[in-house]
């Protein structure tokens, strides 16, 4: 096997891409080395897709990957899969949701389980994100779980956030946590042949008035049969070039993720779990002297 410091994932050759993911992704040897060793020679958007489960996420990235390499451009997709908390697998499958553009030239799709983290995106999602950008993709877009704080993480790694919304959300847009609405650099209203889709679109665009004092766009669409995609890939072609407005706040927090990692790096999920069960053996088991004693 090729040596994981000579491995230079590049957009011509996605077995090199491949390799470089899982190197970094199973923290195989060379895996520091090769990171430390990215060069990014364009200026890449990493685009954030999030919103609630049966929004149209997938249905979404599958819409938009059409018009971007219709343009001839070339895009990386990492799909953020929830992990089961029982067998640590994850739950769902990059080639079921985008098999159209699986083997497509121009197209790289790549799944990664959540590995735990409560808001769906790890450490690991900012390491392979990197190497992504790196081999000189034209888009790199990010599809988060859809929940927890995944909505609010996805900030701190995307340069243009897109919060997915249905018009069956009516009675909960008025709950939608505040982050949310700061985060989103556009909102996308998916299904918008539904009924109410114009009287949800208007109340959100109030709401968002009244908190923000801002206009954020709201795109209608419907992914299914890609009305509307095209107005999303014109607003990413505008979008991108202020991506770098929040270049400070971005690293903070991909920094402050990794850092989480390499201070966390010895505990084992699995072990610990084990652990639990030796200790609810013994009789008299109390969580916090656990932690402090065990770990």
């Amino acid at each position: 096997m090729q040596a994981a410091s000579n491995i230079q994932p590049t957009v011509t050759d996605f077995k090199s891409v491949a390799r470089a993911l899982t190197i970094v992704e199973n923290d195989l040897p060379g895996a520091d080395t090769l990171l430390k060793g990215l060069q990014f020679t364009k200026a890449t958007p990493i685009i954030g897709i999030t919103g609630p489960p049966g929004a149209g996420k997938s249905t979404l990235v599958n819409s938009l990957i059409g018009q971007l390499v219709s343009n001839g451009s070339k895009v990386a997709v990492l799909a953020i899969d929830p992990t089961s908390p029982f067998n640590f697998g994850s739950l769902l499958g990059d080639r079921i949701r985008m098999s159209s553009h699986f083997n497509h030239p121009d197209v790289f799709i790549r799944s990664l389980a959540t590995r735990g983290s409560l808001g769906g995106l790890s450490a690991k999602t900012i390491e392979m994100t990197d190497v992504l950008r790196a081999a000189g993709f034209d888009y790199v877009l990010i599809e988060t779980v859809g929940v927890g704080q995944s909505e609010i993480e996805i900030a701190g790694l995307a340069d243009i956030t897109f919060v997915v919304l249905v018009p069956e959300s009516g009675d909960e847009i008025q709950n939608i946590k505040s982050g949310l609405m700061e985060i989103a650099d556009a909102f996308i209203i998916n299904k918008a042949d539904r009924d109410h889709a114009d009287l949800f679109a208007n109340n959100l665009k109030k709401i968002i008035h009244q908190k923000e004092g801002a206009e954020t766009p709201v795109f209608k669409i419907t992914a299914t049969t890609g009305e509307g995609i095209e107005q999303i890939s014109a607003f990413i072609s505008t979008a991108k070039t202020t991506a770098n407005t929040r270049k400070e706040f971005l690293l903070a927090e991909k920094a402050y993720r990794l850092i989480q990692q390499k201070r966390m790096a010895g505990v084992d999920k699995k072990k610990l779990q084990q652990d639990i069960a030796a200790a609810l053996n013994d009789g008299g088991f109390n969580l916090y002297s656990f932690v402090e004693t065990q770990y």
